[in-house]
């Protein structure tokens, strides 16, 4: 094979050819009538001129050139030539065999098949940062040759000169950069899973159910949380948010939050004043850090969800005939921002009721308005049926969110059951309205036991509910005030006793000394009773609540 008898087709040798063939015209004898550029006078001796490329003994070039170089031609590719750098990597190869055979280390990074694309289409590829069997990385561009007698016209005279650059430390950099960048995202995401709740709490009257996926490899984890707080008295708090920001900043922020979310619940506090403390504190934390949230309480006895949101997506619910509802307002702005009041807002659960609650990961995408992706969870909702983990399942699906998508996504769905039959006859309501006078107290004891007799309850569960009840009563009719109302509801799990009246000033616990004649009756629900607590009620007044759980049958 006659080496000096190829020359490669690399882009710009046309121009440079055309550039030495072409006769040149002197800037002094332009025709065009253009005033020729001043003379510059020459200060120093003329350089020598330099050698043209084609006086260049190529071979010696290529003998000299740090990366490997192989040349091969004809359709079975067979080997013409190696350099002293390929020979130093791969050892001695045998000219005129096929390549296939000669250079069996170039199979391994997938040349071959690109070997036929170049010779075919005659023009140059590159592969970037294969591997190849010595254990380096290469960059290979295989760019097509011809004999210069024989011009370009048939594809089998076409040789390729395959040129191969060590590229391993930049690789090897490359992979540590990226092994960092998966560690800090494993990291993040394990920060923020073990911040979000491991089991959901499960409200007596509610089904509950969340997923969370954080977002595709290539996206930093965002501050995404959901939380379900049983309050007492039936009564259950869903909170869901949003840290806006990504990496492990945004989830130790959403840490700080949802723990003071838990804390503030545990003061039974309506939806707009959890938010109004979260502000503060969200400023606090990070005066530059903002997030979004929507905090709700379901009563069963009102059969409404009671919300919040400060800049949050709205929640929908989805009535037992298919039909769903936009909670839209109220809607203050984002925690962080500071100077709002917020406003509570209510929206109806019916029995057979569900509702979502979902971060904008589920709904928003770059291509479309953000109003769409809402109207779209719509109409999956509408047509959603199964339990709270089959709803969310496929909500997720419609929305089409996968393992590469761009953001996190939280989703927390809860369902009212309607309950008939048996399962029914476990929750039930009974109340009394208190008129108030000497025989308020017997008449309500006297319509606790009868209350609780028919409930089937055991004979000492029934004494403790009727003594819970008499303190409970006697409580309200010595400090609070008209009008007073004993309520007694029974789950599949729990007796809870509730007593409401329209003085707002809550009892506290206190020890009594031996000499007083009262402040005992809060001390004794509180020793008798699984669980006691207080609350202001939305319209003024308070209601003071106990509960037991019931023995398992």
């Amino acid at each position: 094979m006659n080496f000096t008898r190829w020359s490669a087709r690399l882009p710009g040798t046309q121009r440079r050819a055309a550039a030495r063939t072409d006769p040149t015209v002197s800037p002094d004898r332009r025709s065009d009538g253009s005033v020729p550029a001043a003379r510059v006078e020459q200060l120093t001796e003329e350089a020598p001129p330099a050698p043209a490329v084609d006086d260049l003994p190529v071979r010696d070039v290529l003998d000299r050139v740090p990366a490997l170089v192989a040349l091969v031609y004809g359709p079975e590719h067979r080997l013409a030539y190696v350099n002293d750098a390929y020979v130093a990597a791969f050892g001695m190869r045998d000219l005129g065999e096929r390549a296939r055979e000669a250079l069996p280390e170039l199979d391994e990074p997938g040349l071959f098949p690109l070997l036929d694309q170049v010779q075919r289409s005659g023009r140059p590829r590159t592969l970037k940062s294969r591997k190849a069997p010595d254990g380096r990385s290469y960059t290979f561009t295989c760019t097509p040759v011809t004999e210069r007698d024989k011009g370009s016209g048939d594809h089998g005279d076409r040789g390729v000169l395959v040129f191969a650059t060590d590229v391993t430390d930049h690789a090897e950099a490359a992979a540590r950069l990226r092994a960092s960048e998966s560690r800090q995202r494993e990291t993040a995401v394990t920060l923020q899973r073990s911040l979000l709740p491991q089991e959901l709490e499960e409200p007596d009257d509610l089904r509950v159910a969340a997923t969370y996926h954080p977002g595709g490899t290539e996206a930093a984890v965002g501050g995404d949380w959901y939380d379900v707080i049983t309050l007492g008295g039936g009564r259950t708090a869903l909170v869901i948010g949003d840290v806006m920001g990504r990496g492990v900043r945004a989830a130790a922020v959403m840490g700080q939050l949802r723990t003071a979310v838990r804390a503030y619940a545990r003061l039974d506090l309506p939806p707009h004043e959890v938010l109004q403390l979260l502000d503060g504190l969200a400023t606090e934390i990070d005066a530059n850090q903002i997030a979004t949230c929507v905090y709700a309480i379901h009563d069963p006895n009102e059969g409404r969800l009671v919300y919040a949101s400060a800049g949050h997506l709205p929640i929908l619910v989805r009535d037992e005939n298919g039909t769903v509802q936009r909670a839209d307002e109220p809607t203050g702005p984002p925690l962080g921002t500071g100077g709002w009041v917020h406003t509570s807002g209510s929206i109806s659960l019916t029995p057979g009721s569900t509702a979502v609650l979902y971060t904008d990961g589920l709904v928003e995408r770059r291509d479309e308005d953000l109003d769409e992706g809402i109207a779209a969870l719509e109409r999956a909702l509408s047509g959603a049926t199964g339990t709270p983990q089959v709803i969310c399942d496929r909500l997720v699906r419609s929305a089409g969110v996968t393992p590469d998508h761009d953001d996190d996504v939280a989703v927390l769905v809860l369902q009212h059951p309607a309950r008939t039959g048996a399962d029914a006859e476990l929750f039930r309501n009974a109340a009394l309205e208190l008129l108030g006078g000497v025989e308020a107290a017997p008449r309500a004891r006297a319509f606790a036991s009868g209350v609780l007799t028919s409930w089937r309850f055991p004979t000492d569960l029934h004494d403790l509910g009727v003594l819970a009840t008499s303190e409970l009563v006697a409580n309200s009719l010595q400090h609070g005030t008209p009008p007073m109302r004993l309520r007694l509801r029974r789950t599949d799990r729990r007796l809870i006793i509730e007593v409401t009246d329209g003085d707002d000033h809550l009892p506290r616990r206190r020890r009594a000394e031996p000499g007083d004649e009262s402040g005992r009756g809060i001390a004794i629900v509180a020793t008798i009773a699984t669980n006691w607590g207080s609350r202001r009620t939305p319209g003024g007044g308070k209601a003071v609540w106990c509960e037991f759980v019931l023995p398992k049958p």
